[in-house]
């Protein structure tokens, strides 16, 4: 391989948080701090030796961190709009800073964003009565964050699991809004079987295509039937399974995907975010994935 294949996450990991902490924090009006949450994060990736990091997401929920702070959201048992949703301030740049205070200077730093269509989706709408002008407004919102985090992150990553479901024919012009004229290299994640919509992904202007190609190995099958532009962060363990797979395992999977995609490979990744596995396996999967790394790039 000429291009060196980076091994990273998608976003989320599992780490146990002090509820009661927390919450006594709260109540005796402290400032809440997650950063030895952040820390625990970023020290497992780095400590597994991954090449791309991310904050862990350890804040929120992947919905709530960032309606708990757009304009017009109200956090219930769900999100609900209340009014126009509209940028605020920095929702995630605290956190990515704070990861990227901790990590090697040659390790990199992703920072994620919950897409528009998948946060329209998760919320409960009283006020727009139009999903499509609501994702409109978390787009641009969105577009706002990703502004400020280009300067501070090595990549953008935005996560839109209901694409798998359906991708609507302003899939496209959302994820668009968001990347357009970005500085930093871009990525899709959409989870699930997404065989049925890849002449939509395709469409869609990222520089990188991430998916669940280890529990859905059909999408392999799918994608041979494309030339497209983008590159691929290849999923090579499985985010939703406890069993760690072994490093011969990942190998075989990771050259079935270089046999169909060559140098299009440029990541190597879990099927999704982490956040429901175990800690100690999600850092032995990620070892073994980091291993595999290692053999093909040397």
């Amino acid at each position: 391989m000429n291009n060196k294949i980076k091994t990273c996450v998608i976003g989320s990991y599992p780490v146990l948080t002090d509820a009661m902490e927390l919450m006594n924090g709260y109540f005796n009006g402290e400032e809440v701090s997650w950063d030895k949450y952040i820390q625990y994060a970023v020290s497992d990736m780095v400590n597994a030796g991954l090449d791309i990091v991310s904050d862990g997401q350890t804040r929120d929920p992947f919905i709530q961190i960032f309606t708990r702070k757009l304009k017009g959201c109200r956090i219930r048992a769900r999100t609900e709009i209340v009014d126009k949703v509209e940028y605020n301030a920095p929702i995630t740049l605290k956190d990515q800073k704070y990861a990227k205070s901790l990590i090697p200077d040659d390790k990199e730093l992703t920072g994620v964003l919950t897409g528009p269509y998948t946060l329209s989706k998760s919320c409960i709408d009283l006020y727009y009565n139009d999903e499509k002008d609501l994702a409109f407004d978390f787009a641009h919102a969105l577009k706002q964050e990703a502004k400020v985090l280009q300067k501070h992150v090595d990549m953008i990553s935005i996560d839109e699991p209901f694409f798998s479901n359906e991708i609507p024919d302003y899939g496209k012009e959302l994820i668009e809004i968001i990347t357009k004229d970005i500085s930093c290299p871009t990525r899709l994640h959409a989870c699930g079987n997404v065989s049925d919509i890849i002449s939509e992904l395709l469409e869609i202007p990222v520089d990188i295509l991430s998916h669940e190609f280890k529990a859905s190995p059909q999408i392999f099958d799918a994608f041979k039937e494309y030339a497209f532009p983008q590159k691929i962060c290849l999923g090579a363990v499985r985010s939703d399974d406890t069993r760690v797979e072994s490093v011969e395992e990942i190998m075989e999977h990771t050259k079935k995907g270089m046999d169909i995609f060559g140098e299009k490979i440029v990541q190597l990744a879990p099927d999704c975010g982490q956040r429901l596995l175990p800690r100690d396996v999600a850092f032995q999967k990620l070892k073994n994935l980091v291993k595999v790394g290692e053999k093909i790039n040397g």
